[in-house]
């Protein structure tokens, strides 16, 4: 499997290592990246010898959200443009979410926005110490609207309020603690906490676990076409706002938005 923003390897236990690699940029989800993670997620779905698939990033972050020069393009965009890429975005989680094998995510660092999202498709977590976390949409006078049903659904619509409001950034023990992730470990000890949450699948029928994901989901609000399109709009409206303008330009420019008080510290 060739790609350019990620990498896959699977090894003789059929455990398949799914890697972010754009580690420059810490490993934020651009357009490219957002395709191949969708056609890599149909690859392994149908791969009958993969048996687990682990998720992380390259370097000393896990996913920092949206690409910036991702970000300039939907500047540009036109509002049909706009829904157009977020629906990729959505099909792309939805994809990851749907998969029929345990997708875990090995978080080697910090997660913002799309990266939270990537976790939240995930059916575990374990992260390192140090990891930071944010919902940092609204910093941009924008919302989490593509995430928002796999981001709720995974830490509750009280912890999505709390954090999705006030952009925070929040810690690893704070994120264990809402549920986004079940375990904090030291760096040195991450591989070794992976393993011991792949080991049980081996003893799991394949079929029984790919059903019983599904019986979960179905168990759940469904995440389907109308809910997808409804956070498409209203993040295409919010887009269209005076403050999303000012928000975003605020960050190209390495500023404080109009709506940040002057004698607020940094």
């Amino acid at each position: 499997m060739n790609f350019e923003t990620i990498s896959v390897s699977v090894d003789r236990r059929g455990v398949a290592a799914l890697t972010l690699r754009r580690h420059a940029q810490h490993n934020a989800l651009s357009g490219l990246m957002i395709r191949e993670l969708t056609a890599v997620a149909g690859l392994l779905g149908g791969d009958r010898a993969v048996r687990v698939v682990v998720l992380t990033g390259e370097g000393e972050s896990f996913c920092a959200g949206g690409d910036l020069n991702w970000m300039k393009e939907q500047i540009a965009a036109s509002r049909e443009a706009r829904i157009a890429e977020a629906r990729r975005l959505a099909l792309m989680l939805k994809a990851l979410r749907d998969l029929h094998k345990p997708l875990i995510a090995r978080v080697n660092g910090q997660a913002y926005g799309g990266g939270v999202g990537l976790i939240s498709v995930c059916d575990a977590a374990i992260a390192v110490e140090g990891a930071r976390f944010g919902l940092t949409e609204t910093r941009l006078g924008l919302i989490p609207a593509t995430i928002s049903p796999y981001v709720a659904a995974r830490i509750g619509p009280a912890a999505f309020l709390r954090f999705a409001t006030s952009a925070r950034l929040f810690d690893a023990p704070t994120a264990r603690d809402i549920g986004l992730i079940g375990g904090v470990v030291a760096p040195e000890a991450l591989d070794e906490a992976i393993e011991a949450e792949i080991k049980p699948y081996f003893a799991t029928s394949p079929e029984a676990v790919a059903a019983t994901k599904a019986l979960a989901h179905a168990l759940a609000s469904p995440i389907d076409d109308t809910v997808i399109e409804m956070t498409l709009t209203r993040l295409a409206d919010t887009w269209e706002t005076p403050e999303a303008t000012e928000g975003i330009a605020a960050f190209l420019e390495k500023r404080k938005a109009n709506w940040v008080p002057a004698d607020t510290a940094k």
